[in-house]
């Protein structure tokens, strides 16, 4: 079997932790210690999180979306795949970094989704974009961390607090989505996104799709 070869390390801007790519073959992952947050293998839910999200917005005209996490671009080419041409993407990436080896050392991973014209790249956090904006989204898709619980950096929790939720809840449009992924359930994260004045579906996915792998779950909060 190949070994694990190291290609890059990045800090994670607030916190003390940092993130690891790692090539084996044609295989990538990115580490957080010990933790691989994900591998260039599994695709499957991220590809759910944005495929869900599109189905509850289906009528809305000229649909402006926001993406929390750049990731592997599963999700972005997902998305991508099923808006129409007059839609617009922003896609919020906290470190830097992750957007230079997205167009470097996995440019076979990302398949030239960042060129598309549909797509805007912000370098920042994207709780501080959303934060900044009034009924702007039709859809809000956050796969920043490992879900409700912050993995990788402690403020990402304020995504998913009371405060954080009803924030969401004003950056999105009428009828407007907000959709998080999860490693796991969390019913307590269910109950709050309902306080809030959501309308919830919880969906279990794999990692992999329809060839099984890690059972995840991705809740549609529906304006």
């Amino acid at each position: 079997m190949l070994p694990w070869i190291q290609l890059a390390s990045a800090a994670i801007p607030g916190e003390n932790g940092e993130l690891r790519l790692k090539q084996r073959g044609n295989e990538f992952s990115i580490m957080l210690g010990s933790n691989e947050l994900m591998n260039s293998r599994l695709s499957g839910s991220e590809e759910a999180l944005a495929t869900l999200s599109r189905e509850k917005i289906k009528g809305h005209a000229r649909p402006n979306i926001l993406i929390g996490g750049l990731g592997m671009g599963f999700t972005l080419r997902a998305a991508l795949s099923v808006l129409p041409e007059d839609a617009a993407i922003i896609v919020a990436e906290l470190v830097p970094a992750v957007v230079q080896w997205a167009r470097g050392p996995m440019s076979k991973v990302f398949q030239g989704c960042l060129d598309d014209p549909r797509v805007a790249i912000h370098e920042g956090d994207v709780g501080d974009l959303v934060r900044r904006s009034k009924a702007r989204f039709d859809a809000i898709l956050l796969d920043v961390d490992n879900g409700p619980d912050g993995l990788t950096r402690r403020s990402n929790d304020r995504l998913y607090d009371f405060a954080g939720l009803r924030t969401a809840r004003d950056a999105l449009r009428p009828g407007g989505v907000l959709a998080v992924w999860s490693s796991g359930p969390d019913a307590s994260f269910t109950r709050r996104l309902r306080d809030c004045g959501f309308a919830v579906e919880e969906v279990n996915t794999r990692a992999n799709g329809k060839r099984g792998g890690a059972r995840h779950v991705i809740w549609l909060a529906v304006k």
